[in-house]
């Protein structure tokens, strides 16, 4: 029923009587599903980042921007799989799909790289998180710079990618270790902030104490909240017995 201003009648916003001591619906649901989370973990939770060994490609382009990344025609998709396939579309492939012999990506040694050596102001453009998306399909877990645009730089720790800042000296000394193909192979060690080289060199770098922790342990946003579940649950059956009626 409407009164004469078009408003429902109170009366008839009330919420169903519950029987003496049930929860609302809503407050049970909420609980449960942070009790769930904890028992059955998703499948596209989080992978913590410890010490990655891998190939390094070389990849010397400044402002690579995040349509180089992931160019605008794969934005379709709002899933996480199945975007390697574009990453660097437009560099990787001819205008007739065939692959480009000349891209770094393609060249044998460097098929299954982990990691990528790249110029300055990696992942600028716009903020599509479809870039790291991209980058960590294709199995690269992290990228190597002399600096990277902002959005790009949380985008990709939230992803559980690691984005490594260096001065000058020190990217061009991983240059010259990720030219050396399939003997490019680079260490990364989280933990002691270092990257060790084929002929044990060592690069030191600095990072967040933050976002250190959260790729150590394998925690995005969603996984920081739910570190808090019991006091959420907590708070919520204590509001849902001091305020029954909502």
């Amino acid at each position: 029923m409407l009164d004469r201003r078009g408003y429902g009648l109170v009366a008839n916003c009330r919420r169903p009587s519950l029987p003496s001591g049930a929860r609302p619906p809503a407050r049970q649901a909420g609980a449960h599903l942070l009790t769930r989370h904890r028992s059955q973990p998703k499948q596209d939770d989080m992978q913590k980042f410890t010490t990655l060994t891998g190939v390094a490609a070389p990849l010397p382009m400044i402002n690579v921007d995040t349509d180089m990344i992931i160019p605008k025609q794969y934005l379709k998709t709002i899933e996480r799989t199945g975007l390697g396939k574009g990453l660097f579309a437009e560099m990787r492939y001819r205008e007739d799909g065939s692959e480009n012999p000349d891209f770094v990506l393609n060249k044998p040694a460097y098929r299954n790289a982990k990691v990528i050596v790249a110029g300055d102001n990696f992942g600028c453009g716009s903020s599509r998180e479809h870039a790291p998306w991209a980058l960590a399909d294709f199995g690269i877990r992290c990228v190597i710079s002399t600096g990277f645009a902002d959005i790009f730089y949380n985008n990709a720790f939230k992803n559980g990618m690691l984005l490594v800042k260096v001065g000058q000296e020190d990217i061009g000394k991983l240059f010259d270790d990720a030219e050396r193909g399939a003997n490019a192979t680079l260490t990364i060690d989280l933990e002691s902030q270092e990257i060790r080289g084929p002929d044990g060199g060592v690069v030191r770098f600095d990072i967040d104490p933050h976002l250190k922790h959260c790729l150590l342990h394998g925690l995005d946003d969603i996984g920081q909240t739910l570190q808090k579940r019991e006091s959420i649950v907590s708070y919520e059956r204590k509001t849902a017995a001091a305020r029954p009626w909502l």
